[in-house]
């Protein structure tokens, strides 16, 4: 039996720097991962699928060198391997990077194996028993498969498998139409693959307003990416030429046939072998951990963090998760959940940066609204570059002329974004930011002549 002051499960976004800040509190500190250090987000998430975005983006602008008066002689080509080799190196450069600060960090020590509870306060790794005080349970997800017979035979990809990637699929069927699946889509569609996007849902990403979502579609269309939403009866089977996919849409043909196949359709968290029930930690009914506010579970010391949590899909909620833990348990202070504003990308090509409510949101929960909307044509920053697809939208509540969302679906939308998030923090009025005057030329630039321009909607 070892006992440390605090355990910390899995080496995600949260689990490092927390145990880090433990640590340097003078708190001997267990990290304990079963598979590879940086979680999802460096392994197989962020890291690894921006950088393929990437490759994507650079065979796109060269197929368009004509279009900016420049010219290459011979065909465009993607050398597959190439492509996953870069992203390979960028992704063990952080592990690398990752592994040498945790093994060099005082008052840690690493356990490699899967954690497992076997009492309130103790759990065993391998043939390893370890007691604490303090438990943060920091496992993540993984990709949800459905239940689909043919899928106990037929090959399919997840966004983790298709990390292993080297070749280009003929014909890439996607079964799901929301913001991994559509940023496979176009990348696999830039690197040259036909793709084909299966929603079951009236429309793609519908958590987003109807206009958001209808730019969207036409943005990968355009691109050559066919969409069938719709699809209430969707099954698999095989088929000489790969995989057949059964829509059963209102118009087109009922089936899709592609050589390869990738599920786009959700995740589910990583609880159902941790021995939850012998520490007594409760989960909701989809498997996620309950947590309050400050992240706490209903076992005292015991907390989780990150994608396990359900309180957050992202690398940047996992951060704030520890850097909320943190604050509370270490530095008196008392950060909250609730404190934080939605936000987030679709890293399609053009981004669509997205924060705080969508306006039906705002419809629903009774807002007076002002609506400012401009497409990105009327962008000098966006004419220059020839991508002018997309459009900016704010929203703003009338009565307190508080900021309450933005959608920039357009060039360096993920990045503009950032600056209304920050306006959103200082809960200052919309006036702040219509009334500043910017570098031009940017996209940043027409934000104040968007919010001067805003109606009653």
């Amino acid at each position: 039996m070892q006992r440390f002051d605090a355990i910390v499960i899995g080496a995600g976004q949260a689990g490092p720097p927390l145990a880090e800040r433990l640590t340097g509190a003078g708190r001997s500190v267990a990290l304990i991962e079963r598979e590879h250090l940086g979680g999802t987000c460096v392994n197989d998430g962020c890291t690894p699928t921006k950088a393929l975005v990437a490759s994507a983006q650079a065979a796109y602008v060269a197929r368009r060198h004509a279009d900016f008066g420049v010219t290459i002689g011979g065909e465009i080509g993607v050398d597959m391997a190439a492509v996953k080799a870069r992203k390979d190196a960028i992704v063990a450069a952080s592990v690398n990077s990752l592994d040498k600060w945790l093994r060099g960090m005082k008052g840690l020590t690493l356990f490699g194996g899967h954690a497992r509870f076997v009492a309130p306060k103790r759990l065993r790794v391998g043939d390893e028993e370890l007691e604490a005080e303090h438990f943060f349970v920091n496992v993540g997800g993984r990709p949800f498969v459905p239940d689909w017979p043919a899928l106990r035979e037929l090959p399919y990809f997840t966004n983790t498998s298709i990390m292993a990637v080297d070749f280009l699929p003929e014909h890439l069927v996607v079964i799901g139409g929301s913001y991994v699946g559509l940023e496979f889509a176009q990348m696999y569609r830039r690197f040259g693959s036909r793709v084909t996007v299966v929603e079951q849902g009236e429309r793609l990403i519908a958590r987003e307003d109807a206009e958001v979502s209808d730019a969207v579609r036409e943005i990968l269309e355009r691109e050559g990416i066919a969409v069938r939403c719709k699809a209430q009866c969707i099954d698999v089977a095989p088929h000489a030429g790969g995989v057949a996919v059964k829509v059963d849409c209102h118009e087109g043909k009922p089936e899709v046939v592609g050589s390869h196949l990738l599920l786009a359709i959700g995740r589910r968290p990583n609880t159902d072998d941790l021995g939850l029930d012998a520490a007594g930690i409760k989960t909701d009914k989809r498997g996620y951990i309950e947590v309050d506010e400050r992240l706490q579970t209903n076992v005292p010391g015991v907390w989780a963090l990150g994608d396990v949590n359900g309180r957050g899909a992202f690398t940047h909620t996992s951060w704030n998760d520890y850097e909320i833990v943190a604050a509370n348990l270490i530095d008196g202070e008392t950060r909250r959940v609730g404190d934080r504003i939605p936000a987030y990308a679709l890293y399609i090509d053009p981004p669509l940066g997205r924060i705080g409510m969508s306006e039906h949101e705002a419809r629903e929960r009774g807002r007076k609204l002002l609506v400012g909307r401009m497409p990105m044509t009327r962008v000098g920053r966006a004419r220059e570059r020839s991508e002018t697809q997309g459009f900016m939208k704010v929203i703003v509540d009338a009565d307190t002329r508080r900021i309450l969302g933005v959608s920039l679906l357009g060039v360096g939308g993920d990045e503009v974004v950032q600056g209304m998030l920050d306006l959103m923090y200082a809960d200052a009025p919309d006036k702040v930011l219509a009334r500043a005057v910017h570098i031009h030329p940017t996209v940043y630039e027409l934000l104040p002549t968007l919010l001067q321009g805003m109606k009653p909607a």
